[in-house]
């Protein structure tokens, strides 16, 4: 079966569902028998951070000290990309990583982040959560690598250092970064826009340097990294959703034997608690954006940017495979 294939298929289906580990008190003799290491790129104090902890201290206690976790953060490891080639040879053995770089290896995963697919991120789980989740499980365990559930990386939102983006005209002219993700650089070259691909580590360099004039990330990552330091405008575009799919190497599963269900059960608490600190880390930092005098949010003409990126959907629905497309002198991948 083509990629093509798969991705109508999904569509189709879609359309109709439409940082260290605790220190616990364990007998002397429950010494650990492997220490496995989790790397991911968000910065101190996000969603994915926090859970990212929660996680490492669940894995200690249901395996009463057997399994303990290494937690490598805020791109210790690499960017998302560097850490997915990583867990495929088996040199990670998880990773909180981000739906565009893990595009890279799946495509069909890209057709989450069509543009205004969602309502809600709890619409999103629901497909996630489903058939389509178990379909995306399948692709990634024949390329060595065993998903331990889609965990929430956010409603997606503009960012720039010039205007108000209020409808897809304001954004011509601007240079946007994306991440490495052939969904998200479609949508931004069909509104009009410049597309540039920058770590996301050296985001916040690039803005403050004027390498581009803006970017977009869920209003959690922006906080966290302090994005608004450096582009005054926030606006509502809400122009997609993207998960953070947790992963782990097959190589690290077939090491830990029986105890790959506590940690498949870990997962499943961490990310629960992963998506309830996103959702309430959104609200509680669009309240933060509005107080703050030296932050402009506003909110978007939404049928105007609906009926803009119509051809999005319709360009998905008949393409095979499209590498990601990169301006002239751009930079390398991004994380989030």
């Amino acid at each position: 079966m083509t990629i093509a294939l798969n991705r109508r298929t999904m569509l189709r289906t879609l359309g109709a569902a439409l940082a260290a580990p605790a220190v616990l008190a364990f007998p002397l003799h429950a010494r650990a028998q492997a220490t496995l290491t989790l790397g991911h790129g968000a910065a101190p104090g996000n969603p994915r951070t926090l859970a990212a902890a929660k996680f490492a201290e669940l894995v200690t206690h249901k395996t009463e000290g057997r399994i303990t976790i290494n937690i490598a953060g805020s791109e210790t490891l690499g960017n998302d990309a560097a850490m997915l080639t990583s867990l495929r040879t088996g040199a990670l053995d998880l990773t909180a990583n981000s739906q565009g770089p893990a595009a890279s290896l799946v495509p069909e995963i890209s057709v989450l982040g069509l543009p205004f697919l969602f309502s809600d991120a709890a619409h999103a789980f629901k497909v996630v959560d489903g058939a389509i989740g178990a379909t995306l499980a399948q692709k990634f365990e024949a390329l060595g690598i065993v998903p331990l559930g889609y965990w929430d990386n956010g409603v997606r939102h503009v960012t720039n250092s010039k205007r108000p983006i209020t409808k897809p005209d304001d954004l011509k002219g601007l240079k946007i970064r994306t991440p490495a993700d052939p969904m998200t650089i479609d949508i931004f070259q069909t509104l009009g826009a410049a597309t540039e691909q920058i770590a996301f580590g050296e985001l916040y360099v690039a803005l403050q340097q004027g390498v581009v004039d803006g970017q977009e990330n869920p209003l959690a990552n922006i906080n966290s990294s302090k994005l608004y330091e450096v582009n005054k405008f926030i606006s509502l575009t809400a122009h997609k959703w993207e998960s953070t799919p947790f992963l782990m190497s097959q190589v690290a599963s077939a090491r830990v034997g029986a105890d790959l269900e506590h940690i498949q059960a870990a997962a499943k608490e961490a990310g629960e608690l992963q998506r309830g600190l996103s959702n309430k880390a959104a609200d509680e930092t669009l309240a933060a954006f509005k107080s703050n005098s030296a932050i402009a949010v506003n909110d978007v003409d939404r049928t105007a940017f609906l009926e803009a990126t119509k051809p999005v959907a319709e360009d998905w629905k008949s393409k095979e495979c499209r590498p990601v497309r990169r301006r002239a002198g751009g930079r390398r991948q991004g994380l989030t």
